[in-house]
This record gives structure tokens, sequence and C-alpha cells, in this order.
């Protein structure tokens, strides 16, 4: 298993780790700072550094098995071998836009009453789908998101068991998604005072960190189905 650095400090950006397997799928490491894609955030890209160079990371995932975490290199990069130690380093500026698209998401689905069907980050534009029949009002929408982003709230984790949660059933909002079950531990995201769901993903640590936002196009995607997009105003 890897360890999961990122679950603890999402703005840790480089750590040193030992390579523990190289396949056609990826490099393994003992510990990496690298988000694996998933519940709709991409995965990380950056840099391995190595003793035979540099090795360009284009795509983070999930391997087969619990807890394995790979990390793609670009096409003919130099590889490192099994129990190497190597410096993994992120492109920050990719990822701590990831984070604030991620913790403005969290904050439109505290505003639209309706289950989540789907949803995608990007570095300048995201959407969610909601299981709503009707459009929201854009402009009432864009201003209490903005609100939400300028009430500075902060954004803390913690962890609960599969038992808690499935006590507490309307803690998940997204149908596509469901929370990651097995390990005895599943991660919740508390936005003071305004959102509290499991996610695995990254966030920022205060809501005004997201920057200014708006409401892009509204789309009809079925009977009950509207998609929100959201974009970075700068």
């Amino acid at each position: 298993m890897t360890e999961e650095l990122f679950r603890e400090d999402a703005y840790q950006k480089s750590c040193e780790a030992i390579v523990t397997a190289v396949t056609d799928a990826g490099i393994e490491l003992d510990r990496t700072v690298f988000y694996p894609t998933g519940g709709g955030q991409p995965g990380d890209i950056g840099v391995l550094h190595t003793s035979a160079g540099e090795v360009s990371i284009i795509n983070t995932i999930k391997g087969e098995g619990p807890g394995v975490i790979l990390h793609v290199p670009a096409d003919g990069a130099p590889l490192p071998g099994v129990g190497d130690k190597v410096s993994a380093e992120l492109d920050w500026d990719r990822r701590h836009k990831h984070m604030r698209m991620h913790t403005a998401m969290h904050l439109l689905c505290s505003l639209v009453e309706g289950d989540v069907t789907g949803g995608q980050i990007g570095e300048s534009k995201s959407r969610l789908d909601f299981n709503i029949p009707e459009n929201p009002d854009k402009e009432a929408l864009a201003v209490a998101l903005m609100t939400a982003v300028n009430e500075n709230r902060l954004v803390t984790s913690t962890w609960i068991s599969d038992a808690e949660l499935d006590a507490q059933p309307d803690l998940v909002r997204t149908m596509s998604v469901q929370p990651p079950r097995g390990s005895g531990r599943i991660r919740i995201i508390d936005i003071q005072g305004v959102d509290v769901q499991p996610c695995g993903g990254t966030h920022v640590k205060a809501t005004g960190e997201i920057g200014s936002l708006r409401i892009g196009k509204i789309e009809n995607k079925g009977k009950q189905n509207r998609r929100i997009n959201i974009l970075f105003s700068e």
C-alpha cells in the first residue's frame, strides 16, 4: 500500500519516497503526495527526481488492489528501479487550482437542493449534475456562491467508521460516486457551518482561498438532470 500523504496535508508539494514496483501501468512508491484520479478530481502530474534523471509524471491513477497508487511516466522517460530513492514533486499550480475548484463544488452542492448525479473538476472550469426538476436561478445562485466564498469559512477533515456513515446516510449527496469503504474509516470534509460530507479529494484550508467564481451554463441533461458549470473569474 502507498502512504497517502495528501490525505493529511494537501499542501505538501513534495516528498522523499522509495520505489516499490515498476510495471507497464506505472511506478509505485511507498509514499506519495500525488493524488490519483477519483471522485471527479483528475490525477496529479509532476516529476520524480531520480539518480537516473527526471521522470515526467503525466497522470496518477489507482492500481489493482487496495491502496495501490501508480505514477504514470511519459513515454521514453528514464525509469527508476525497485528500491531506488526518489523525490516526488507535484505540479503545484495545477493541484492548487483543483483544490480551489473541489472546495467550490462543495459550496455549490450545499446551495442546490437535490442529489448529485455526476461531476468533474478542471483547472478553470468544473461542473456538477443535480437530480432536480428545474433550473435554479442563475444570478441568485452566483451571489450565494460568492457569499459563501467570501465568508472565508474554515475547511477541516475528520474520520468516521463505516458504521457511523451507515447511521448518517444523508451525509452522502452523490448518487454516482460512493465514498470508498473497506479501510475501516471514511474521511469527512467539513466546511464550517455550510457543508459536511464524505470526500477523499484535496481542498483548501478556507473558502476565501477559492477566489472569484462565476456560474457558467446551466444545462438540461435529462428529465430531472441539470448540469451547473462554474468557472474562475480571473
